[in-house]
């Protein structure tokens, strides 16, 4: 089938790809200039573990394209997938529509008749219906439908998580929309993936509730850390003994300096606002939302206490990892941010290093000095801490990272080390929830 993907950001690319690999032929348009030449030249904007092979690979065989021109994308097209950013809008917390709503007024008179417009973007319940409205405002004789195709990936896996999903949800409210989808997606369900449809209303809400879930299981897991700490528990043994009952799972039980990225911050606050315009509050996620607003400057105080007594003005702190999470290059509200905030507030220098989040990093963190590798911020720093879960922090020489820092002090945010083995290295070890 033909598709057009809208968008070339993190999902757009990533499902353009995936689509291309599939074998149906896919044209990626974007509006900015410089992705699309970078495209072109076979650049990947964002890094994501073996994107770049399956682009190009996708390229080679004609199956993948890149354009700035919408108008020459569009005829013939079988679907046309929405997947432009919807950020939390500045003010209010609502989800900002205004990209979706000007893709769909810029497409409505180029569309061909019997074309499916699939939302990709996570977008607030009602959206499918304002999306159909503006279309059939400009183009009124057109045969079309409007679809919901929420995407479920993980940065860092997201390639092999579009590949062998747990599911596909699709929201159709007809059944040309159901079968164009079905097709589309078909050589996944040969695979056995099912596929779940709903009414479109219905996807739009589940992409939602699935997120808020999510960050409700680390939000209880990180407060179930403090408790922890409190009573001299081990957070981990805890983890385990939960996440084995089938009902609840070991999945996003990992204790750690709360979440962030592109999908938890922003999901849980537009339900809320959905919840608040619908008159029906959602209280748990609600706690959840501050509960991790307050975890991640919280972790930047426990490494100051980690620095010991007196005054800390003039300090130096080795941050080790800047993004959210491992596997990618986004720092969308990270808990970096928050962490390396308070140690500036309280007059200490940050060393930072980040295997791929420091061009990120350097748009939202000033004074920071950004390091070649981990031993180069490590040196001549009086404390070291751990903030994302890199493969790169699990195997430090301990030996060596003693002699470069000034005081032995190693702050695990992510529990990566045993306080055992960091301990016997004559460290003073802190870690979350033990």
């Amino acid at each position: 089938m033909r598709i057009v993907m809208i968008g070339t950001g993190y999902v757009g690319l990533v499902s353009g790809a995936c689509f291309a690999d599939f074998g149906h032929e896919v044209v990626c348009v974007d509006k900015d200039q410089s992705k699309i030449d970078a495209l072109l030249n076979g650049e990947i904007p964002i890094f994501e573990p073996g994107l770049d092979e399956l682009v190009a690979k996708n390229v080679a065989a004609g199956r993948l394209s890149f354009t700035l021109d919408l108008a020459e994308a569009l005829p013939g097209t079988d679907a046309v997938f929405i997947a432009v950013g919807t950020p939390s809008r500045r003010g209010d917390g609502h989800a900002d529509l205004s990209y979706v709503y000007a893709a769909a007024k810029e497409m409505a008179p180029l569309l061909p008749d019997g074309v499916v417009v699939v939302d990709k973007s996570t977008v607030p319940v009602g959206t499918g219906d304002e999306v159909e409205r503006i279309i059939r405002e400009t183009a009124p004789e057109l045969q079309f439908s409007v679809a919901s195709n929420p995407e479920f990936l993980r940065e860092g896996a997201a390639i092999d998580d579009f590949k062998r999903p747990d599911r596909v949800v699709i929201g159709v409210n007809d059944e040309h929309a159901e079968k164009v989808l079905a097709e589309i997606y078909r050589p996944l369900t040969r695979n056995e993936s099912p596929l779940v449809c709903m009414s479109r209303r219905g996807a739009e809400l589940t992409k939602y509730a699935a997120n808020a879930f999510l960050a409700t299981k680390i939000g209880f897991i990180n407060e179930i850390a403090d408790l922890c700490e409190k009573v001299g528990a081990d957070v981990r043994d805890v983890a385990k003994g939960i996440g084995l009952d089938s009902r609840i799972g070991n999945r996003f039980l990992m204790p750690g300096p709360g979440y962030g990225g592109s999908c938890f911050p922003k999901d849980t606050l537009a339900l809320l606002k959905t919840g608040q315009d619908y008159e029906a509050p959602l209280r748990i996620v609600e706690s959840v939302v501050a509960s991790n607003d307050q975890r991640k400057r919280s972790m930047g105080r426990k490494v100051i206490q980690a620095l010991g007594g007196g005054e800390q003005h003039g300090k130096t702190v080795a941050v080790l990892g800047l993004t959210f999470k491992a596997n990618t290059d986004d720092m969308r509200d990270s808990p970096a941010i928050s962490i390396v905030q308070a140690l500036q507030d309280a007059g200490i220098t940050v060393k930072a290093y980040d295997p791929e989040g420091m061009d990120q990093a350097a748009k939202v963190l000033s004074g920071v000095n950004y390091c070649g590798d981990a031993y180069e911020a490590l040196d001549g720093a009086d404390a070291a801490v751990i903030v994302t879960e890199w493969d790169t922090f699990r195997a430090l020489d301990l030996d060596r990272v003693k002699g470069l820092l000034n005081t032995p002090v190693l702050v695990d945010l992510r529990n990566l080390y045993s306080r055992h083995d960091v301990e016997e290295h004559g460290f003073t070890y802190v870690a979350v929830g033990r």
